[in-house]
C-alpha cells in the first residue's frame, strides 16, 4: 500500500464544499486541511469533517502537501494556483482555468516548469453519460445544446458563457476535434449586468454546426445535447444521467432503424474527476482533463464573448 495522497482544498463555497466532502471520504487520500477566506467558513467545514481549517493560504503547512483543490472566485484563480505550484504542489482549479488566457497560460507554464499536475475543473467530461457516448460520436454534422439553469445568486462575477456554456464548449472541442471556423453569438443581460441568457451557432472546419443555448434564468432545468451524424442519432441528458442512440441498419435489403438507451454506470461527476486527479498526481500522467485543455475551452469562450460584443455594437 502506498502512502495516502496529501490534498487540500482553498474554498469551501458552493463546490467547494463538496470537494472536501468527497476527498475526506476518498481511500488513499488523506484531507490536510480546508481554506477559505469567508469568517468562519472554513472552521464549519472542517468540524464536520475533522481537519484542521485556515482562514488565508500562507496558513496552511505547504510542506509534504502532494496536491490541491481550488473552488475560489475565478480572478482569484492564479493567486492562489501560483504559490501552489511554485512549491511543488498539483493543483486542479475549477472552471473556468481561469479570467484571461495570460492567467492560464502563467498556470500551464508554472506546472511544467516544476513538474505538477494542473488539472481543470470540467466536472461534465466525468459524466457517466457523457464517458458512454463520447467513444460514439463520429464525424457530427449538427449539435444541439440546452444547458438551462434557474438563477444561482453565484458565480456572478462571470457572465453566462463562463459561468455555464463553457461546459459544452469544452465538450464541443473534444468531440468534434475541428477547428472553429466562425461564430455567430447573442447574448441578453436581465438578472444581472452580465450576460445571463446566451446563443451561440458554431460552424467547425469539418463542416458541423453547433447551435448552444445557455441560460441562468431559467425556470427549469434542463442539460442536454444532441448529436447529428450520417445514418445515426445520439442524445445526452447529463442531468439524468442517461444517454442514447438510433442508427440507420439495413436488414434485408430494407432501412431499419435499431438502437435505445445505453448501459450507464451512474455516479457523481465531481467524485469521478477527483478521483481521476487523485490518480494522475499518483501516477505522475496527465488528467483527463490537462490544464491546456481547459485553455482551449477559455480560448473558445473568450471568442465566442467577443462575437457576442460585436453583433451588440
Amino acid at each position: 500500500m502506498s502512502d495516502p495522497l496529501r490534498i487540500a482544498v482553498v474554498g469551501v463555497g458552493h463546490l467547494g464544499q463538496h470537494h472536501a466532502r468527497l476527498l475526506a471520504a476518498m481511500d488513499g487520500v488523506r484531507l490536510m486541511g480546508i481554506v477559505d477566506t469567508k469568517p468562519g467558513r472554513a472552521a464549519e467545514i472542517a468540524s464536520k469533517l475533522g481537519v484542521p481549517s485556515f482562514s488565508h493560504l500562507h496558513e496552511l503547512p505547504i510542506e509534504g502537501l502532494d496536491a490541491a483543490t481550488i473552488a475560489v472566485p475565478t480572478v482569484s484563480h492564479p493567486d492562489v494556483a501560483l504559490p501552489l505550484i511554485d512549491a511543488g504542489v498539483s493543483v486542479l482549479v475549477e472552471k473556468p482555468l481561469a479570467s484571461s488566457l495570460g492567467d492560464a497560460d502563467r498556470m500551464i507554464e508554472a506546472a511544467a516548469r516544476r513538474g505538477v499536475v494542473l488539472a481543470a475543473g470540467h466536472t461534465e467530461r466525468f459524466n457517466p453519460a457523457v464517458v458512454a457516448a463520447l467513444p460514439l460520436v463520429s464525424n457530427p454534422r449538427f449539435i444541439e445544446v440546452h444547458r438551462l439553469g434557474t438563477f444561482p445568486e453565484r458565480s456572478l462575477d462571470i457572465d453566462v458563457i463562463f459561468d455555464l456554456m463553457i461546459h459544452d464548449l469544452d465538450l464541443l472541442l473534444t468531440s468534434v476535434k475541428s477547428e472553429v471556423v466562425s461564430i455567430e453569438a447573442i447574448g441578453v443581460n436581465v438578472l444581472t449586468p452580465k450576460t445571463d441568457i446566451a446563443n451561440v451557432r458554431l460552424r467547425f472546419a469539418s463542416g458541423c454546426i453547433a447551435n448552444v443555448t445557455a441560460s441562468r434564468i431559467s425556470r427549469d432545468k434542463i442539460r442536454k445535447v444532441r448529436f447529428f451524424q450520417r445514418a445515426s442519432y445520439l442524445s445526452i441528458d447529463f442531468a439524468e444521467q442517461e444517454a442514447e442512440i438510433y442508427r440507420l441498419v439495413a436488414q434485408n435489403g430494407r432501412p431499419q432503424i435499431e438502437g435505445g438507451k445505453l448501459d450507464v454506470q451512474r455516479d457523481e461527476p465531481l467524485r469521478v474527476e477527483l478521483a481521476d486527479f487523485v490518480a494522475a498526481v499518483r501516477d505522475r500522467r496527465e488528467p483527463g482533463v490537462s490544464g491546456r485543455a481547459g485553455r482551449d475551452a477559455l480560448a473558445l469562450a473568450t471568442r465566442v464573448a467577443q462575437a457576442m460584443d460585436a453583433s451588440a455594437a
